[in-house]
């Protein structure tokens, strides 16, 4: 008798946003899904780990479906589901995020692909799902009640998971980071990074009293080079993108060798 896979699904959105429930659907024929997920929206967070704070768990039940909302970041969510709530998963599957997460500066503060990234440095691989906007401001609405069609995605969910849970993890990448065109007009295209996203910018405001606030804002980045993830998916392509954990710069080695030759200026 065959064992159906287990699988952790987590977000950032938080636990009642509509791309975790079509995640669930899209999983839970194939697969025993358990749903925890912070309790409300921590996009942007990236990594970060709640250490100065107790953490409260609270089960839930959405849709008719027993889940766990964690009182903090993404990055609580796994650490609690793998270490108090003592689930071992086949894999962490992050998302459907509401929004892309492309280029080196998008998966830095992503919330989604940062639960990703944790749950493969704590020895469980995990796969990122994010779903592009036609509308930036629609990262904004609330995730709960969100328009945005999920029916393309989750077949994307399904089928990549199920490659990934059939072939087993690449081994030289800890997270594939997986990002969905609003409308699918091509196949899959395994990409590597773009550098950008938005061209960041910053806008001043003053209040009723005069004094001056500030909104980190910028355009949206329209395209980027030919075998970039925000190429493809501006191609209309599904990419997929695998990170590692080690941030090492390799390439650097040689001249980073030649600039600290071993001479200590403080001896």
């Amino acid at each position: 008798m065959n064992m159906r896979p287990s699988i952790l699904l987590t977000n950032d959105d938080g636990v009642s946003s509509a791309g975790i429930w079509a995640a669930y659907e899209a999983l839970s024929p194939i697969a025993d899904v358990t749903v925890v997920a912070p309790a409300t929206q921590q996009s942007a967070v990236g990594r970060s780990i709640s250490i100065f704070e107790p953490l409260r768990v609270s089960r839930v039940v959405i849709n008719g479906v027993p889940a766990y909302a964690v009182a903090g970041k993404p990055t609580d969510a796994v650490i609690i589901a793998l270490y108090a709530l003592n689930l071992e998963p086949a894999c962490v599957v992050s998302g459907i995020n509401i929004g892309e997460n492309l280029s080196f500066e998008s998966i830095m503060t992503s919330g989604t692909v940062g639960a990703a990234l944790e749950a493969s440095n704590q020895k469980t691989k995990g796969i990122a799902f994010s779903l592009q906007v036609e509308d930036q401001g629609d990262k904004f609405d609330d995730p709960r009640t969100h328009n945005q069609s999920f029916s393309g995605a989750q077949k994307v969910v399904r089928d990549v998971t199920e490659r990934v849970l059939r072939h087993g993890f690449p081994a030289h990448a800890d997270v594939i980071n997986v990002n969905i065109p609003s409308k699918i007009a091509g196949g899959y295209e395994v990409t590597r990074l773009a550098r950008k996203l938005f061209a960041t910018g910053v806008e001043q405001r003053l209040d009723p009293r005069g004094r001056p606030y500030y909104w980190i804002n910028g355009p949206l980045i329209e395209d980027a080079e030919d075998g970039t993830d925000v190429h493809a998916v501006r191609k209309g392509n599904v990419s997929i993108t695998p990170i590692t954990l080690d941030c090492t710069a390799v390439a650097a080695d040689a001249e980073i060798r030649e600039i600290f030759d071993g001479k200590s200026a403080f001896r």
